[in-house]
């Protein structure tokens, strides 16, 4: 079965032939290959005669002609389709129980309510929408080409993420955008502007805003911002993984998630558990204040444009400069200088061809 996929990395599609069989999605073509398992894959839309499909947890994209992938899928599709409804009506379940519980009428969007709807969201579905937002989101936010230093960037994240206690996995990426911020998306995606990755002057500072996003994801902080930001259509919408009003959800999700902000008890509150965080990684706590300092430094500076962003989306700096500097403890380096080196490279620019 003739197919088209695409690796998550790049828009360019790939011409794979597609088999399924032994409880997997195979894909061959040239210069790429593929196993889904099928407990992994998941429908994520069917349009004029034609199937897209998903990998849990992955950018990965398959479309294939629905007719061709009844016939050889056979119960397979089957599976996928009863599994993404499951989930749909899951959380369709969840959202009319905090409804009702709430008082609130299942369409409306309610800032008051978001905290309670945030714990009342399947972490399977909240993960499932962190994926489909990014992939939307990566139509403004185009990850770095550096892939040593993403994957640098990615194993040191990874390591943070081990002591904290969240049913996710935390993937974060560098991207291309002309703000200096990081924000964490539901599910535990964190994107990291290469502005920011240049503003800071060491790893620990770039790691201790890393903590501090991861801090947001553990305490679902990210999905309370959605709901409060969104509303429950558009919530469901990013789900399910888009429609017909795709483009509009993306530029949405765009300006929703680059000015996220979060109240100062909640910022609070992922700054301790960021230094808590580090410390479990014996890694350096200075790193929080040093780059809370450099904001300051640079708030009535030439750049101050720049780091405006990361002002208003994290507010009260200051006085979160002198609790981080006052608990600051002592501890390793976050990165290696070979790692370091490579984040600092992975949103190089190419140099210009004469």
């Amino acid at each position: 079965m003739q197919g088209r996929y695409f690796d998550g990395r790049s828009a360019r599609p790939h011409d794979v032939i597609v088999t399924a069989e032994s409880g997997e999605l195979a894909g061959q073509g040239e210069g790429v290959a593929f196993r889904w398992p099928l407990a992994e894959v998941e429908l994520v839309d069917e349009d004029q005669g034609r199937v897209r499909l998903g990998r849990r947890r992955s950018d990965e994209r398959l479309v294939l002609d629905a007719a061709e992938w009844d016939v050889i899928g056979g119960g397979a599709l089957k599976t996928v389709r009863k599994a993404a409804g499951r989930r749909e009506r899951r959380l369709v379940i969840a959202l009319a129980a905090a409804g009702v519980t709430l008082g609130l009428g299942i369409f409306v969007g309610i800032p008051a309510a978001s905290g309670p709807l945030a714990k009342a969201t399947p972490p399977e579905l909240e993960a499932q929408m962190g994926d489909n937002m990014a992939g939307q989101l990566k139509l403004g936010l185009r990850p770095c080409d550096g892939q040593v230093g993403q994957a640098a960037l990615q194993t040191a994240s990874e390591r943070l993420a081990a002591h904290a206690d969240m049913p996710f996995d935390i993937k974060v990426t560098a991207v291309r955008a002309p703000l200096v911020n990081a924000f964490a998306l539901p599910g535990g995606t964190i994107l990291v502007t290469d502005d920011l990755i240049q503003l800071a002057d060491t790893p620990d500072e770039l790691m201790a805003v890393v903590a501090h996003e991861i801090a947001h994801v553990e305490k679902r902080h990210a999905m309370q911002a959605a709901w409060r930001s969104m509303g429950v259509g558009l919530v469901l919408d990013a789900v399910v993984g888009g429609g017909t009003g795709a483009g509009q959800q993306a530029v949405l999700l765009f300006g929703g998630f680059t000015e996220q902000r979060f109240s100062r008890q909640l910022e609070r509150e992922a700054d301790d558990r960021a230094m808590q965080l580090l410390t479990a990684e014996g890694i350096s706590t200075r790193g929080m204040a040093d780059f809370f300092d450099r904001l300051a430094d640079h708030k009535s500076s030439r750049e101050a444009r720049d780091v405006v962003e990361w002002f208003s989306s994290h507010p009260d700096t200051g006085r979160r400069s002198q609790a981080a500097r006052a608990a600051a403890k002592p501890g390793r380096p976050a990165m290696s200088a070979p790692e370091w080196g490579a984040v600092r490279k992975a949103c190089a620019k190419a140099p210009k061809k004469t």
